[in-house]
């Protein structure tokens, strides 16, 4: 391939990834800091692109130059965050699902793909207590913020307001977009094990926010289970708003490790999830196309129960509220 197709084909690669209403040219002129008709001269092949250029856009774009060159290896770029400490790290690790989420919206044809190991965390948000308590756990337990280190929960505090306008934001954007979750029965022990835990070190306040929080996982289980029967999300305190697609399927020999999928028109991305919350992502062709027929063949090793197969959907969610109604009744009542 000579350079001026690669060339063209790595513009290609960079159009593919942004959202349908950006100018290409614009983007690179302001980029590169060049003029449009430069931006213009690059794009069309008529300049070769310097090292620092591609350096810049490279990291810009996310974008490995080896599919572009036919260049053996086996390197696979990843972009993403990681913790680093701060008091405010939790809120900018939601701005960024925010955008991640903006992002893929901002496509016509868009589809997220969700293999779950623990519950979705949008699932959490619909619920203003269940999510004040995730937001606590992640930040005092995951995140380590040092203003946490001696406190405890409680349903009654008010810290959850602080994130409280993110977590509408992020909801009703997660809200619009088509989505496929594969199950399985364990999808919901971390949260439930996470509950279990903060009581049993005493640093949930009162039994009665136990029990109130394992109430709160019994509607989340019955909101999973009528937006897998009508097949469309529901946001329960809005229930009037038209929803996305919602897929749900289950697949009894495998535990999902939270790899999040997306495809948005002609392109793919991949996010792996590590640290608990913190996903990297990649746009790598080869690996993008080889993860997502590793999706379709789970999909087709699985049973779907959204829509269809009424009876196969009733005992799976049987089977879910039977392990919140076991950590309820395995709560003491003599501790209030």
């Amino acid at each position: 391939m000579s350079f001026n197709k690669s060339q063209a084909a790595f513009f290609q690669a960079i159009k593919l990834s942004l959202p349908s209403y950006n100018s290409l040219v614009d983007e690179i002129a302001e980029i590169l800091e060049i003029s449009i008709d430069s931006a213009y001269r690059r794009i069309r092949g008529e300049k070769l692109l310097d090292f620092t250029e591609l350096e810049t856009l490279c990291g810009r774009f996310n974008i490995s130059l080896d599919t572009f060159f036919n260049l053996q290896s086996n390197s696979i770029l990843f972009q993403g965050n990681q913790n680093d400490y701060q008091e405010n790290s939790f809120m900018r690790w939601m701005e960024d699902v925010y955008a991640q989420l903006n992002l893929v919206n901002s496509f016509s044809k868009k589809h997220i793909y969700w293999l779950v190991k623990d519950m979705p965390p949008f699932h959490h948000y619909y619920h203003k207590e269940l999510a004040a308590f995730k937001f606590f756990f992640w930040r005092k337990s995951i995140l380590f913020n040092e203003s946490l280190k001696d406190t405890k929960f409680s349903i009654d505090d008010n810290s959850y307001d602080q994130f409280a306008e993110i977590t509408q934001k992020i909801l009703k954007a997660y809200h619009k977009i088509p989505t496929t979750e594969i199950w399985n029965i364990e999808g919901i022990n971390i949260t439930l094990r996470q509950i279990e835990l903060y009581h049993e070190m005493g640093i949930m306040t009162s039994t009665k926010d136990t029990i109130f929080l394992y109430n709160c996982m019994m509607e989340v289980i019955d909101n999973l289970e009528k937006m897998a029967e009508k097949g469309k999300k529901i946001i329960p305190a809005h229930p009037e708003m038209e929803g996305a697609d919602y897929n749900f399927f289950v697949n009894e020999f495998i535990i999902g490790d939270n790899t999040f999928f997306a495809t948005m028109d002609e392109q793919k991305v991949t996010y792996l999830n590590h640290s608990v919350i913190y996903f990297h992502g990649t746009s790598d062709p080869a690996f993008n196309n080889a993860m997502f027929k590793n999706l379709d063949n789970l999909i087709k090793k699985s049973t779907q129960i959204s829509v269809v197969c009424e009876k196969e959907r009733k005992q799976f969610f049987n089977k879910l509220r039977k392990k919140v109604i076991e950590r309820i009744n395995a709560v003491p009542l003599e501790e209030e």
